[in-house]
């Protein structure tokens, strides 16, 4: 796999470089609420205009349906990474003199960007190819897309990894390791798992391969609750996959049998109703009142869950243990943050709501060895799958500098 260093040891003054970042943020009323996402992109941004490349990049906002919205417009991406970067960033088709930045509208106002069209995207590839002379690919996030500006336009250009998915490569390359024929290092464990989130069923694949790898897995959040009801137990109104539970079971076997110790919520903060203000009380969570919803894990939990991470050497966090949104229900994500700053092991956070949940309760992201900008990318990376964004980048040396240029 080529990288950003390469591409900057061959020198980039004057030439295109297009660049797809993750810069899906989060919007309220076209005000960026958190900006995460534009400030990791910048390091390999600044570091080709600094070089002397004209660079256009490439993101997207949302799910656009079919055509362009004003409502999920880059527009107030541009202006910030504008403010991060020093200088003005546009929002045009073109990046037209030395050192300049311009972001392109949203990718997936254009239909031909998601088709499962292999055509369909390749006739756009074709029209971004034909705007630059090399390609980096520096949205971890999309990775796992096989879409235009991800995937085909990379077969078409010189094509490399820009920092932020070079990074995500080799530390979940570190997560994914172990298992039969390829054992975890014993400085690695014990190899603790926290993962937390409204569904089971969204990390399916992701429970499945690492029981296979990790000594220790932590489960809150919404999901919980599918967990403790497939042990026998009621959970009132609690979130609840029915579907799933028979997946589970079978989860909590397979753990038994591997000797993976499988941890969760002793007591969980029981509402009355979702909101921020709801009536709530501290309940044992086998006992969770007809009439009552959990939506955080209690301070027994909190502290079970902090002694299960105490003598971690490796952990990897996706998901919130609670509503961490409602300042109620933020204290054992917050505890869960906490433990991670004040371990000593290889932390990871495996970005999405793990990351903002970080920002938002205003914790020091550098107390974390990694936090992933992947999301759902770097899930799938843990699943074991083939991620195409990066598959085509490993496939890249094939390409020629005067493929895809003007």
């Amino acid at each position: 796999m080529k990288t950003l260093s390469d591409l900057l040891a061959e020198g980039v003054s004057g030439r295109r470089v297009l660049v797809r970042a993750d810069l899906n943020v989060p919007l309220d009323n076209g005000k960026i609420t958190d900006d995460g996402r534009v400030r990791a992109s910048v390091p390999t941004l600044k570091a080709l205009v600094d070089a002397g490349a004209r660079v256009l990049v490439a993101a997207h906002l949302g799910r656009p349906k079919g055509g362009p919205d004003p409502q999920l417009s880059l527009a107030p991406v541009a202006v910030r990474l504008g403010e991060l970067l020093g200088r003005k960033v546009g929002i045009g088709t073109e990046a037209d003199g030395d050192g300049t930045v311009v972001l392109l509208e949203n990718i997936r106002f254009d239909p031909r960007e998601t088709s499962k069209d292999d055509a369909e995207r390749e006739a756009l590839a074709d029209e971004l190819a034909a705007k630059a002379d090399a390609f980096v690919s520096d949205g971890f996030g999309v990775v796992h897309r096989k879409q235009a500006s991800v995937y085909d336009v990379a077969k078409k250009l010189p094509a490399y990894a820009g920092g932020l998915v070079l990074a995500e490569v080799e530390v979940l390359r570190k997560l994914a390791s172990g298992g039969a024929g390829d054992q975890i290092a014993a400085d690695l464990r014990p190899y603790v798992v926290v993962l937390g989130g409204a569904k089971v069923s969204d990390k399916l694949g992701v429970i499945a391969n690492l029981l296979t790898k990790v000594d220790r897995l932590l489960i809150g959040g919404g999901m919980a609750y599918t967990f403790l009801k497939a042990q026998g137990h009621e959970v009132g109104r609690s979130l609840l996959q029915e579907d799933q539970l028979e997946k589970v079971a079978g989860f909590l076997k397979d753990a038994e049998t591997r000797g993976v110790e499988l941890v969760l919520p002793v007591d969980v903060l029981a509402a009355a109703d979702f909101a921020a203000d709801a009536e709530h009380d501290v309940v044992d969570a086998t006992a969770i009142p007809a009439d009552r919803q959990g939506l955080d894990i209690g301070p027994k939990s909190r502290d079970l869950f902090a002694a299960k991470l105490a003598d971690a050497r490796t952990v990897f966090w996706n998901g919130p243990m609670g509503v961490f949104e409602f300042e109620a229900f933020a204290g054992g994500t917050r505890a869960v943050a906490e433990a991670l700053i004040g371990s000593d092991a290889f932390t990871v956070v495996g970005g999405g709501d793990s990351a903002a949940a970080v920002r938002a309760l205003g914790l020091p992201e550098d107390g974390f060895s990694h936090i992933s900008t992947g999301g759902g990318a770097s899930l799938e990376f843990l699943e074991g799958k083939d991620l195409p964004g990066v598959s085509v980048l490993e496939q890249a040396g094939s390409h020629t500098s005067t493929e895809g240029g003007a």
